[in-house]
């Protein structure tokens, strides 16, 4: 963003918070700017973004018939299914193939299965993962950076030619799956449904599923996931999460801790009779929560103004704009004297909002023209303009790529707006503390938590699903 609307009113100097101009309140006024602008961005962004795993990622779908051990195998015309069909003299006649794709790493796990057909003269079958640079002559498993689980003596083999022994052996009519791990950073391997073990996955980089035949008449087909697996990968999945959850939960938290967060949450958005309601249950819990003066968060500063804060948040639930701004110059004049400020832009615009959820079409074009025209060229506010005003060209809007503006959780971003704006009217709050006045104690957390889950990632050469907070809070909501 090169540049943002002032929001100083150059009449008398002060900015919405009513301090006087100083690079420090212009730093907070663009801080309040950029906050909820993005957020509305956000939301339009992440509106019905349920998919988590794979994150787009093209999924191994067939054999790679080019990359392959050519010479000593046939590959079915559907690429599924591959056949060794000559005689092997030494250890290099292997038939090897790899899938046309690496497998997906922006997921909790990957799992491919082979079904063995024929176990031929030796039954020397292998299911693994290699390189794409891998020697396609070669067993998975036989050079470094392959892993490999064969059949005929159910060894692992991991970069070198001598095997370990990890599972049974496993010939004609037998289902195996080879799987990634990539939250234990682990290979797992399956026989006919069970899991067979697992191993510590100490590869980096793109891995691709890899199959090899050894001796005639072997023959196994491969299913990337089109037809029911064997094994219950999802079961598998599940019990993985469980497993992190219960670690979670094993870390004891003082229940002062959590009810101070939660009270300054509270607080801070000005939930004030759900703070009254949660307030009587700790007061009614064995043994009751006591929190020591000297241990306690300062609750002083979001005690500011709750009132009003909760007043002004229930009519913007309500979609009752008009009331919102009078309340606003009843009381805080400050905040919407410059009309060009965020507050008010975000005000406007969920006023235009509620026009045309009720049909108001006329009336909302009038209103657009009169409030929203002043925002249209300037940086910051444009697309978001551009956005509201494309709900006039919907039959029904709701359903439309900018339906989010009807969501319940955009009258709640603007709420948050106009909470932040009063809270930064404090007269006690120390200067330090207006920088931080958006986010919660709450709030300040959940956000290093996914900075460590993020920068975990990144250490792990950023495999495994994506640390989303708002699908961890969903998927353990229904899970109790």
């Amino acid at each position: 963003m090169s540049s943002l609307p002032s929001t100083a009113n150059t009449d008398n100097g002060r900015h919405e918070n009513g301090e006087t101009s100083t690079g420090n309140g212009r730093d907070r006024d663009r801080d309040l700017i950029l906050h909820y602008l993005d957020r509305v961005r956000l939301s339009a962004t992440t509106r019905g973004d349920s998919k988590v795993d794979g994150e787009g990622e093209e999924l191994p779908t067939e054999l790679n018939t080019i990359n392959s051990a050519g010479g000593f195998l046939i590959v079915s015309p559907d690429k599924l299914s591959v056949k060794y069909t000559t005689t092997n003299l030494h250890g290099h006649d292997v038939g090897v193939v790899q899938a046309n794709r690496p497998a997906p790493f922006k997921c909790l796990t990957y799992y491919f299965e082979i079904f063995v057909k024929d176990a031929g003269v030796k039954g020397q079958v292998a299911i693994g993962f290699t390189k794409e640079s891998f020697k396609m002559r070669r067993q998975p498993g036989w050079e470094v950076n392959s892993c490999g689980y064969h059949g005929d003596d159910g060894y692992l083999y991991r970069g070198k030619g001598t095997g370990e022994a990890f599972g049974p052996t496993y010939t004609k009519g037998d289902t195996v799956g080879g799987g990634i791990n990539y939250a234990s950073q682990e290979f797992f391997f399956t026989k006919n449904g069970a899991l067979v073990g697992k191993i510590p996955k100490d590869i980096k980089g793109h891995l691709f599923p890899t199959v090899a035949v050894h001796s005639q008449n072997e023959e196994v087909s491969v299913n990337f996931g089109k037809t029911k697996f064997a094994f219950d990968v999802k079961g598998f999945e599940a019990s993985e999460r469980n497993k992190q959850q219960m670690a979670i939960e094993k870390i004891s938290i003082p229940p002062n801790m959590g009810y101070g967060l939660v009270k300054t949450y509270l607080l801070h958005y000005g939930y004030e009779e759900t703070l009254d309601a949660f307030d009587l249950a700790t007061k009614t819990t064995v043994p009751p929560i006591h929190i020591a003066q000297e241990n306690a968060i300062d609750e002083d500063d979001s005690s500011y103004a709750l009132n009003q804060r909760k007043t002004l948040r229930q009519l913007v639930r309500n979609g009752e704009i008009d009331g919102a701004l009078a309340k606003l110059r009843d009381w805080y004049p400050q905040i919407v004297q410059d009309d060009k400020s965020v507050v008010c832009f975000l005000l406007h615009c969920q006023k235009f909002i509620e026009l045309v959820r009720v049909g108001k079409l006329d009336e909302g074009v009038k209103y657009g023209r009169l409030e929203l025209a002043r925002f249209v060229g300037l940086t910051g506010f444009q697309d978001i303009v551009e956005d509201c005003f494309a709900l006039l060209v919907y039959e029904k809007p709701e359903e439309s790529s900018v339906g989010y503006f009807l969501e319940d959780s955009q009258k709640e971003l603007v709420a948050d707006a106009v909470n932040s704006a009063i809270l930064s009217t404090n007269p006690n709050m120390k200067d330090v503390q207006r920088s931080c006045h958006l986010h919660s104690h709450l709030e300040k957390l959940l956000r290093q938590l996914t900075v460590c889950c993020l920068e975990r990632r990144s250490l792990n050469g950023n495999q495994g699903e994506t640390f989303r907070l708002h699908h961890v809070l969903l998927n353990n909501s229904t899970r109790r």
